[in-house]
């Protein structure tokens, strides 16, 4: 079902009450609010906002209940994206956005090249832009959103929102991988990693890891991790090797996942705890690895 359709379908009503309405968006929204914000409870919770709106509105009133509702959304989101920087400022360690492992229930509807673009690198890329270019980027180069619309939404001109829109777009195709792995490459790949991960033998390892690599944990505070990314493929090696040989919490399972789309796994250790590790991938070779370990960025992963 094609956006138009679906948008021309709710906005006639065809005799479905408010809740009915809401959820023709739910996907769309929860997308748009998680590329936002970074976290996919804080998105769900700004969904679920809009919700509660939604059912207090005129509904007779609005011609366009996508429109409505992303508008809504968006000024959540920019609401929330003040405090959340706030919270960053003092986060322990680094920050990395909340995995995914069903990236492709928040794909945008669109033929955006970013439509299905939910990886690591890129919702960091979105993290170091301001809250209006994020929004007038997303909205438009991933949501199809046009500018007159964009204007209305954030409460800007047009002119401006398009130097928001280009400037964001500019920071973001820098920070892009130009040539993604292939799905088969990528499986090789993170089985190779996986190896060395559980057994600490990293020669296999060392030969797919650029030279630069960066690897970076994400503990919150809450959960043991370098406070520092990791730089380059020796220490990257060496620290691998080391936690094989001496981990407080040993490894129990460790399983293959898409995590934000890319070649990942999840690891459970004998505490209970969980990992999502992600290997963004580029010329055939891992050059970031990202390792969630905050409990509270895990809440939306089950336990295999």
């Amino acid at each position: 079902m094609t956006d138009a359709f679906q948008e021309n379908t709710l906005r006639k009503g065809s005799g479905r009450g408010p809740a009915d309405q809401f959820e023709g968006h739910r996907r769309y929204l929860t997308g748009l609010a998680y590329r936002m914000l970074g976290s996919l409870a804080e998105a769900e919770d700004a969904v679920q906002e809009a919700y509660i709106r939604w059912h207090r509105t005129e509904r007779t009133r609005v011609e366009s209940p996508r429109a409505f509702l992303s508008r809504v959304v968006t000024r959540i989101c920019l609401d929330q994206m003040k405090s959340a920087r706030a919270k960053r400022e003092t986060y322990v360690g680094p920050w990395l956005p909340e995995p995914v492992l069903d990236a492709e229930t928040m794909g945008a509807e669109t033929a955006s090249d970013y439509a299905t673009d939910l990886s690591v690198g890129l919702m960091l890329a979105l993290e170091r832009l301001s809250p209006l270019e994020r929004a007038a980027f997303l909205l438009h180069d991933v949501f199809d959103v046009g500018f007159e619309e964009v204007a209305r939404l954030l409460g800007r001109n047009e002119a401006t929102c398009r130097q928001l829109a280009a400037r964001g777009r500019a920071h973001v195709r820098e920070s892009r991988s130009r040539f993604p792995v292939q799905p088969d490459k990528g499986s090789e790949i993170l089985q190779a990693f996986m190896t060395a991960y559980r057994t600490g033998k990293v020669d296999s390892l060392a030969s797919i890891l650029t030279e630069d690599a960066v690897l970076y944990t994400d503990g919150g505070g809450k959960r043991r991790a370098a406070l520092n990314p990791i730089n380059g493929r020796a220490k990257i090696l060496a620290l691998v090797a080391g936690l094989a040989r001496k981990r407080a919490d040993p490894l129990v399972d460790l399983r293959p996942a898409i995590i934000n789309g890319l070649p990942g796994c999840v690891a459970t250790l004998a505490s209970g705890d969980l990992l999502t590790i992600a290997l963004e991938i580029a010329d055939d070779k891992i050059e970031a690895v990202y390792v969630v370990g905050n409990p509270d960025k895990l809440k939306h992963v089950a336990e295999p």
